[in-house]
């Protein structure tokens, strides 16, 4: 019993320094977020004070109000943090990867499984709704990396519907913030050992980043790699 409260104990620090560097970070894109979040409060508990003493019943929905006021408050940080930290990472390369991460469970997320030199990146993304292939880059080069992606795919998944999300602000684009809520609207068609299958199938095929010959340790100066990478013994 004691070692659990001596965890809760640890714990709630770091959890306030974390909501503190949450603040600091959401202020800095957002100047307003203190007197949005009290007028919030304020208002709130006010609301439900004069309530109270209309029906003469003060206590009882002060304390109520007080409630509702921290977790009206919470609600709005919450949104207005999340709005801050996509508008910091709007434009940034790997920006929607970071989402994917962070998309929920059900979803298995591979970052970079295709790019060229320009730095155009595809995603792949597989859950209930299939495969969705998020593209971060210029909309004209992306397509071909697109259409590459899909046609490799074909050779071994084409039961499974794949999707694909293009990631920007012009017209046919899905803006960062929206990422999300977009790929939770897609209709869910497979069954979840459908999902494992198709995921154990993708990842025998590889991606990008394990398919990338990459030597042990520092390389000697002058060094070259062998064209054609390892071969197989």
């Amino acid at each position: 019993m004691a070692r659990k409260e001596t965890a809760a104990d640890a714990a709630n620090p770091g959890r306030l320094k974390q909501i503190a560097l949450t603040y600091k970070m959401t202020r800095k894109a957002d100047s307003k977020i203190g007197l949005v979040l009290a007028a919030v409060g304020i208002v709130t508990f006010g609301v439900f004070l004069a309530i109270g003493l209309l029906i003469d019943h003060p206590y009882y929905l002060g304390i109520l109000g007080l409630l509702l006021a921290f977790l009206a408050t919470a609600i709005v940080f919450g949104r207005r943090a999340e709005r801050a930290a996509f508008g910091q990472m709007e434009g940034q390369p790997g920006a929607a990867a970071a989402v994917l991460d962070n998309i929920g469970r059900g979803w298995t997320t591979t970052p970079a499984v295709a790019m060229n030199r320009s730095q155009d990146v595809v995603h792949r993304a597989v859950g209930k709704a299939g495969i969705v292939l998020v593209a971060e880059g210029n909309p004209n080069r992306v397509k071909s990396l697109l259409a590459a992606e899909k046609k490799k795919m074909a050779r071994i998944v084409a039961d499974v519907p794949v999707h694909d999300v293009l990631v920007g602000s012009g017209e046919g684009q899905v803006e960062l913030k929206k990422l999300r809520t977009t790929m939770l609207k897609f209709p869910r068609v497979l069954t979840g050992p459908q999902v494992t299958a198709t995921n154990d199938r993708l990842r025998a095929m590889g991606d990008l980043m394990s398919n990338m010959p990459l030597p042990k340790g520092p390389m000697p100066k002058g060094m070259r790699m062998p064209r054609g990478g390892p071969k197989a013994r």
